[in-house]
């Protein structure tokens, strides 16, 4: 009696009761019929082809004229329209060029933006054998496994060393001093790496399998070592170095220090990556000192080691994360005294791309700096050494991309989300002042597609205190009364972060999946990079973790704030790391997940390469291995599982998914595996995506998969 009253106020108020009956009932679980899913296929297919070529100035490619203070760029329009545009750097003005004479001559000899990006080189070297010393009076040269230098005056002759042999123990990888007076050598302990094998089925003009192998070093494998020795032309004395044995990489990059070449330094990171240095060599005698070490309970990221050599000033910039995050420090390199931090906060240094010595300054890129924004969105900036005039020259939020003027006076700053259409803006390098904005992407031809953007979501992570970023994509014409089921993209691998952030980034095979009746998500938990050491350190020894409590609490509050969030129905796939991780969600979590497609995973990382592995399940391999692997944990598969792999993959040896098929079928258990012939390492490859669409509509949403043999 008291809802009809209710329901009769409302309708005084001219509110209709439906509405409010619509508001109070419970969305209903989407389970398309055959009919329904048929079409939902048909618009699938139609997908790539309708949002094809529907986004419009989203970027200026700059064509710099001589004297770097003009450039020309073209743009086109949803009418296939070219528009010619001539730009004056200082002053921003822009010309339509519509004068075929002037752009004949404007399009002559120019130069284009480009990303500035500045590589040091490895800090580990491949010499040659034979080196003609940079005074071009001496060649070194290794003759039966011994080191021997002749001169290129009169050809006499220094032994250096008569205990090598070309069997065993070889000597090798010469490098001179810069003034010629010393050559440093190893002594080299070579190990042939063992070898993983495939077998091509069905190679065209054969009738059998042709057996294919490759060297493959997995953890625990051995490194060829090298002990280091100082040869001294003047005294004709060889010295060796009083320093550890070099068992990890290879022979170092060696720095002399400049004016005196008395001394060198190199870098020597530990196996194991829980220990880095630089060691001080006196090359006249082979004794040695540690000018600076770094050593880690958990890891340390030996490719993300930052390290620029001033050898004018006996100076360092070296990165690291001892503070809890990736920062630049200025290093005494006579001392191993840090002088100073040069960036400092809770944020990250992503990459250095230029050095600046003469104005001690630094170019780099960075995240996490910018309150309320996305801590992963890239920003551009410099500073000086001694860590002031810190400049964003990139002040906007989102994620940029800089392209800078062949004299570096001027640069394009292109910035953008993934849900934000990409602006192109031109600036003053001196300053980063902005000059004018050259282009706003136009996307209205996208929009009359349906097809929705991504949409960005955060949500705390198992501490209850650290913010887990990820993307949703969603049906383009969903049901706002129906729930759908989640699907996650999930890689987990330690060595970068995945979730795109950029406008278009690539995401229409998650929209395409999403457009046949689920939500589509892709979240970086802890254990992945880009954040704080704490968030990264979650992955040591811990690879079956794979950020899945974040994960799991990201979906639930994704579920909270969008009803139409199903988190009864959650499947998940990935490729190599994440084909590891999608099974992992089945064996480890199966409360949440309940169906997975794996594609070519490194289900044991005992069996996958050296580097990747032992960079972050550490060295010795330890019972830690083989209790996280996926072989040893095949009997607690719970849900629906695809397996797919492609029989020629040389990164993950394919083996690694028949030993978890191997596992399941002795456990008894059920499961589909898709096996494709002469594929490498892939997500299965065209028909292999089809397999994964058909398994999550049959999986997840009850419903039957188009019968392609019967072209429905």
């Amino acid at each position: 009696m008291k809802y009809q009253k209710f329901l009769f106020l409302l309708l005084l108020l001219g509110i209709p009761g439906g509405l409010l009956q619509a508001q109070q009932s419970k969305p209903t679980p989407y389970l398309p019929t055959h009919a329904d899913i048929l079409q939902r296929y048909r618009q699938v297919r139609l997908l790539d082809s309708i949002t094809r070529k529907t986004v419009f100035k989203h970027n200026v490619d700059a064509n710099w004229l001589p004297g770097g203070t003009s450039f020309w760029y073209v743009t086109d329009s949803k009418d296939s329209i070219k528009t010619y545009y001539l730009v004056n750097a200082a002053t921003g003005k822009k010309e339509v060029i519509t004068d075929t004479a002037k752009f004949a001559k404007l399009s002559g000899p120019k130069s284009t933006s480009r990303p500035f990006q500045h590589r040091e080189p490895s800090r580990w070297e491949s010499f040659a054998t034979d080196s003609v010393s940079p005074d071009k009076k001496w060649v070194a040269t290794t003759i039966n496994g011994n080191v021997y230098v002749r001169s290129l005056q009169d050809g006499s002759v220094i032994p250096f060393t008569k205990d090598g042999d070309t069997t065993r123990e070889s000597y090798g990888a010469l490098a001179w001093s810069p003034d010629s007076k010393y050559l440093v050598g190893y002594r080299i302990h070579p190990v042939e790496d063992s070898s993983v094998y495939y077998i091509l089925t069905d190679v065209p003009g054969t009738t059998r399998g042709q057996l294919r192998s490759q060297p493959y070093k997995q953890p625990g494998d051995p490194f060829t070592t090298y002990e280091m020795y100082v040869f001294n032309l003047a005294g004709k004395t060889t010295a060796k170095v009083n320093t550890d044995i070099i068992d990890f990489f290879d022979a170092p990059v060696l720095h002399w220090r400049q004016p005196d070449a008395r001394y060198f330094l190199y870098e020597k990171a530990d196996r194991g990556h829980q220990r880095f240095r630089i060691i001080e060599v006196d090359a006249t005698n082979g004794n040695t000192r540690t000018i600076l070490e770094e050593k880690t309970n958990t890891f340390i990221y030996e490719s993300r080691i930052y390290t620029h050599y001033l050898p004018e000033t006996n100076e360092l910039l070296w990165t690291s994360e001892k503070d809890g995050w990736q920062h630049l420090y200025l290093v005494n390199t006579l001392t191993g005294e840090i002088k100073n931090e040069i960036t400092k906060g809770d944020w990250i240094v992503r990459e250095v791309d230029s050095v600046d010595a003469q104005k001690r300054e630094i170019w780099f890129r960075g995240s996490g700096r910018n309150a309320g924004e996305d801590p992963y969105f890239i920003h551009y900036y410099r500073i000086d050494f001694n860590g002031s005039k810190l400049l964003d020259l990139t002040p906007a939020t989102g994620n940029h991309l800089v392209f800078f003027s062949p004299d570096k006076r001027f640069y394009i700053d292109k910035y953008s989300q993934v849900n934000v259409p990409p602006v192109n803006e031109l600036r003053r390098t001196a300053d980063g002042k902005l000059i004018t904005v050259l282009e706003k992407a136009d996307v209205s031809a996208w929009q009359t597609t349906g097809v929705p953007f991504p949409v960005p979501f955060v949500a705390k992570g198992r501490d209850g205190k650290t913010d887990i970023w990820g993307v949703m994509c969603r049906p383009s014409n969903y049901d706002s009364t129906k729930t759908y089921p989640v699907v996650e993209n999930i890689y987990a691998g330690p060595q970068d972060a995945f979730v795109p952030k950029s406008f278009m980034s690539y995401y229409i095979d998650m929209q395409s999946l999403a457009d046949l009746g689920f939500i589509v998500v892709q979240i970086d938990g802890m254990g992945t990079a880009n954040r704080s050491k704490a968030f990264h350190d979650v992955c040591w020894k811990n690879l079956a973790d794979a950020g899945f409590p974040d994960r799991i609490l990201w979906i639930k509050a994704l579920a909270r704030k969008y009803p139409f969030v199903d988190t009864s129905r959650v499947g998940l796939y990935g490729t190599s790391a994440g084909g590891q991780n999608a099974l992992g969600g089945l064996l480890f979590h199966p409360e949440f997940y309940k169906a997975a497609v794996a594609s070519c995973g490194c289900h044991d990382n005992r069996v996958d390469k050296q580097w990747w592995n032992e960079q972050w399940m550490g060295y010795p391999v330890g019972k830690h291995y083989e209790e996280q692997s996926n072989v040893t944990n095949a009997g607690r598969l719970q849900g629906s599982l695809l397996l797919i792999v492609g029989e020629a993959d040389t990164n993950v040896p394919p083996e690694s998914t028949y030993r978890v098929i191997d596992a399941l079928i002795k456990k008894g258990k059920t499961f589909e595996f898709l096996p494709v012939p002469g594929m490498g390492h892939s997500d299965g490859g065209p028909y292999g995506r089809i397999k994964r669409r058909d398994f999550f509509v049959q999986h997840l949403l009850q419903a039957t998969p188009p019968d392609r043999n019967v072209n429905e």
